[in-house]
């Protein structure tokens, strides 16, 4: 039986590396297709081993990145690595701890020698300034309990910087200086906050809610980004690359009033209907709506819908950054706190809820930076705020008195109160915690 060979190019040596990125892009590609049939299958069973399949491939992609890192740390001299500090070191122990290695072992993930575990070992139970091993570093004014909240608040909530830690713990009864939780977490540096985009024109002012909406549209993609080796370099912005979502957010209280999820770019009719979908919801319409000049909006259809429910629809600058701020920054929001910390469902539904939660959170336990640690719903319906109650004082010798950090509030009780830190997940999720303070018995 004769069996005809493959003729492989000539130069085909030279372009192997090339389309090895094809093939894995390819590949993958053909996976999300495959994908997206099962997760919206009626069998309960093949969903689930869709979903089993997709965390088992996120868990292989960490275990490589884990693995070019440490290959790259471990042509470095062990001299010459990084130190860990004591806390960090404390960490590691306790790791160990837990997980049974050998000193080997641990030497061997955390790029260490075996001789140096075997001396942190020895040297565990030492004080004094130079001491190997620690908990927890003392502070000055606050007892050891709050530094111990906020730390243990920034391991359970790591995207909140500085400032809204203060505000969340606020709201919580405990009032902290900004400077003073960066006191706390000096060992882990923050970024400094990018000042606000300056963008020409009218200055746009609410006088109440309802007053002024925004609405934008956005991508989310499903797989992490849109980038493949071959022309255009990018992947169909649509299902089961990405989903569309559309966002409508009032402008005096930042509360988000509705939302919708698309499979691909929404047209103009849609962009109505949801918008009308959410008035209906929330028995209130806007008097202004200010959007992009995109094509869902910058039509005559979207011009007379606005027209005969007497809204006045502005537009944004094009290409001006800034222009449409506030939904732009609600986005940025939803897409680093809300849907960077999960593994994007390809079921419609199940994302839908994945954004239903957050936006509920969002709206009802976030602080909001520019309504003073305020919360969108209590700004919106008129309620007082949490951050506004009689307030914890941890210190002892502190007067009654004497004011605290801002906002500025009584104190209830005597100063010197003992605190436990409550930290609950709206619907189990872990990136959105609600935080309050009890008293310690």
């Amino acid at each position: 039986m004769r069996t005809d060979k493959i003729s492989l190019p000539r130069a085909w040596p030279e372009t192997v590396r090339s389309a090895i990125l094809h093939v894995i892009a390819l590949a993958q590609y053909a996976t999300a297709y495959t994908r997206s049939w099962a997760a919206d299958s009626r069998n309960a069973r093949m969903r689930l081993q869709v979903e089993n399949d997709r965390l088992q491939q996120e868990i292989s992609l960490l275990n490589e990145e884990l693995r070019i890192k440490d290959a790259r740390m471990r042509r470095i001299d062990p001299h010459r690595r990084p130190h860990y500090p004591p806390s960090e070191r404390m960490a590691i122990l306790q790791l160990r701890a837990a997980r049974n290695w050998s000193l080997a072992r641990v030497a061997d993930v955390f790029q260490l020698t075996s001789a140096t575990i075997s001396h942190w070992m020895k040297r565990l139970d030492d004080s004094g300034p130079q001491v190997l091993v620690e908990v927890s570093v003392p502070i000055n004014r606050f007892p050891d309990l709050v530094r111990y909240l906020v730390r243990q608040l920034k391991i359970l909530c790591p995207s909140m910087g500085k400032v809204k830690l203060a505000q969340v713990l606020a709201r919580a009864g405990l009032h902290l200086a900004p400077t003073t939780i960066g006191r706390i977490l000096k060992e882990q540096p923050f970024p400094k906050p990018k000042a606000p985009a300056k963008c020409a024109g009218r200055i746009v002012t609410a006088r109440h809610p309802n007053h002024v909406w925004h609405v934008d549209l956005t991508a989310v993609p499903i797989s992490g980004g849109y980038w493949s080796p071959w022309n255009p370099l990018a992947l169909l912005q649509r299902w089961p690359f990405c989903y569309w979502i559309a966002i409508a957010i009032d402008h005096d209280s930042r509360r988000v009033m509705g939302f919708a999820v698309f499979k691909e770019t929404p047209k103009s009719v849609d962009v109505r209907a949801f918008l009308g979908r959410t008035m209906t919801r929330a028995k209130a319409g806007p008097q202004q709506l200010i959007c992009d000049k995109g094509s869902q909006f910058w039509c005559d259809g979207f011009k007379t819908w606005c027209r005969r429910r007497n809204i006045k629809p502005r537009f944004g600058a094009v290409g001006q950054h800034g222009s449409i701020a506030v939904v732009e920054c609600f986005i940025r929001t939803m897409k680093q706190e809300g849907l960077r910390r999960i593994l994007i469902p390809l079921n419609r539904d199940q994302f839908r809820q994945q954004i239903n939660a957050f936006i509920d959170w969002y709206n009802e336990h976030r602080p909001h930076m520019t309504l003073e640690g305020c919360t969108p719903n209590e700004r919106y319906h008129g309620r007082r705020p949490a951050n506004r109650e009689p307030r914890w004082e941890p210190r002892s010798g502190w007067p009654r008195s004497s004011p605290c950090a801002a906002p500025q509030t009584l104190a209830k009780g005597q100063p010197g109160v003992r605190l436990r830190l409550h930290v609950e997940f709206a619907g189990d999720h872990r990136h959105l915690p609600i935080v309050t303070l009890n008293r310690a018995a």
